[in-house]
């Protein structure tokens, strides 16, 4: 089952119907029984013949009173990356050792105001010469911290600015539209299925200029320690949204373009697709 957050209301996907729901999309996904809830709203009386149209014309990303934030060093690919990236400025050791720690790498990534939804442009900064998407698997939390749905979140990170010194982090992945959600969410009475796929498409004037993919089930972290970590003393009044770490690391001499297409697909749930661009100058 899909949700679409819309300007007419919560869109429900079930079974090849169209269900309409007049609620505000923070309280509606605020549940933590959110797949029974969606479920009873299957209903005849919400039923909808255009719902392709308004999935058209009036949707919006699936956001928005919530915070963004993530998880690194997840996979052992991540692992690597950031090692190599980091290993002049001598922080090679940090991430090899949040890699087995007990404790994850946890850090704010975006308000909902900065980030983008599907087909709209993210950034790069105009300061930092090495930039990659970072497709993620983005747990969707209740209030409470329960795991109640799944999307996908492109992590946008500066690895020039990340890999001159470890501390500079917040500035590598946190500024105007560096954080992508979208198109959907996607809930389960079962979960995440484990053998699902993460696919990462770049385009450059039509051409395809990168392509990897890898299995959620390459990620050592287990989803529900990530949230009980992420909510141990931090409180979220209407949920938050949780990327897990990307596995699909680009060599260190690709780096995005202007105009360049990232596409992220993620099974079950579908693909997100946005434009780049560079962010724009301060007067």
């Amino acid at each position: 089952m899909k949700l679409y957050h819309t300007s007419l209301g919560v869109l429900i996907v079930h079974e090849g119907e169209h269900y309409l729901v007049d609620h505000k999309w923070h309280q509606f996904i605020n549940d933590d029984n959110l797949y029974a809830k969606a479920k009873r709203c299957c209903h005849e009386r919400f039923k909808v013949d255009n719902g392709e149209e308004i999935l058209a014309l009036y949707s919006l990303k699936p956001i928005d009173l919530q915070e963004i934030w993530a998880t690194g060093v997840t996979y052992y690919n991540s692992k690597m990356g950031r090692q190599e990236e980091s290993k002049d400025a001598g922080g090679g050791d940090f991430y090899e050792r949040v890699y087995n720690a007990p404790r994850p790498e946890l850090f704010f990534k975006s308000t909902a105001a900065r980030a983008v939804g599907h087909g709209e442009p993210l950034h790069i900064r105009r300061d930092s010469t090495w930039n990659v998407p970072e497709p993620e698997l983005t747990l969707v939390m209740s209030s409470s911290g329960k795991i109640v749905a799944y999307t996908i979140g492109n992590d946008m990170s500066s690895r020039s600015i990340e890999g001159e010194n470890p501390l500079y982090l917040p500035q590598a992945k946190t500024y105007d539209r560096s954080a992508a959600i979208g198109p959907c969410l996607y809930i389960s009475e079962n979960g995440m299925p484990t053998e699902s796929k993460i696919r990462l498409t770049i385009e450059r004037a039509g051409a395809q200029v990168y392509h990897g993919e890898i299995g959620i089930d390459q990620i050592v972290r287990k989803f529900e320690d990530l949230a009980e970590y992420l909510y141990r003393e931090t409180s979220f009044p209407y949920g938050s949204f949780l990327m897990t770490g990307t596995g699909i690391v680009p060599d260190s001499d690709f780096t995005l373009a202007v105009d360049d297409v990232v596409h992220i697909e993620i099974d079950h749930i579908g693909t997100l697709t946005n434009t780049i661009a560079k962010s724009i100058q301060k007067s």
